[in-house]
């Protein structure tokens, strides 16, 4: 079991890696000071699960959990001091809540049930963005987006049944879909499995070609190697 460690005490995070030590078949793939880096590393250190502490700078733990409910297999056991979040951390999804000092038996449990519930999970979880059109709340599901394109502050999802306001930024989406979606440009981001092909024009724009879509975003020129090699080895 690959596990992230998430406190902004560096003391918190030395005494849960000595505890995790002393439990079976768990790897300690990072050890991190904040959410937002714990966010942008998902992607490369791919944990099981991630010890989470919630009173941290920036973004909390609870804040973080949120944003990470039903886009990623990663499970979360909260790690705190406080018992005032618990509720909120159960309507989250969380394995478990442990206060601190965080007991061994406590811990092992809690891997335990991570275990578990992963053993049940589906393998490539079904990721939604939420956002507004004509005032109503709904969601899309990744697999049915076509494009996403910066447009002040708001993002435009461009979907399989219209579009849809979201207000995460390009970078926020970025760093949470690693492997669900690429970079065109500073602002479009796309669905690896929507590109088609690429375009040169007589200027020496080279323009994407989507599935589903007329629309035909450029590629930046610091964009455009990882593009065409993720065509070649598609």
């Amino acid at each position: 079991m690959r596990v992230l460690i998430v406190d902004d005490e560096p003391l918190a995070r030395a005494r849960l890696a000595a505890l995790l030590g002393e439990c079976d078949d768990v790897e300690i793939v990072g050890s991190v000071g904040d959410g937002e880096t714990a966010l942008a590393s998902l992607g490369e250190l791919r944990p099981d699960v991630l010890l989470l502490d919630i009173n941290m700078p920036g973004l909390s733990g609870t804040a973080l959990a949120q944003r990470l409910s039903g886009r990623t297999r990663a499970q979360v056991i909260f790690c705190t001091a406080y018992e005032t979040h618990a509720i909120q951390a159960f309507e989250l999804g969380a394995v478990d809540y442990l206060l601190k000092p965080v007991r061994l038996e406590r811990l092992r449990d809690a891997l335990q049930r991570a275990q578990r519930r992963l053993a049940d999970a589906p393998r490539e979880p079904v990721a939604y963005l939420h956002g507004r059109m004509r005032g109503e709340q709904i969601r899309i599901a990744l697999n049915e987006v076509i494009s996403l394109l910066a447009e002040e502050k708001y993002v435009v999802v461009q979907h399989l049944r219209g579009e849809l306001l979201i207000e995460e930024s390009l970078r926020q989406l970025e760093e949470t879909y690693p492997d669900q979606l690429i970079r065109l440009h500073r602002n479009c981001l796309v669905p690896p499995s929507r590109l088609l092909g690429v375009k040169t024009l007589a200027d020496g724009r080279v323009l994407a070609r989507l599935d589903g879509t007329e629309l035909s975003p450029e590629i930046s020129r610091r964009n455009l190697p990882a593009v065409r090699k993720l065509l070649r080895l598609g």
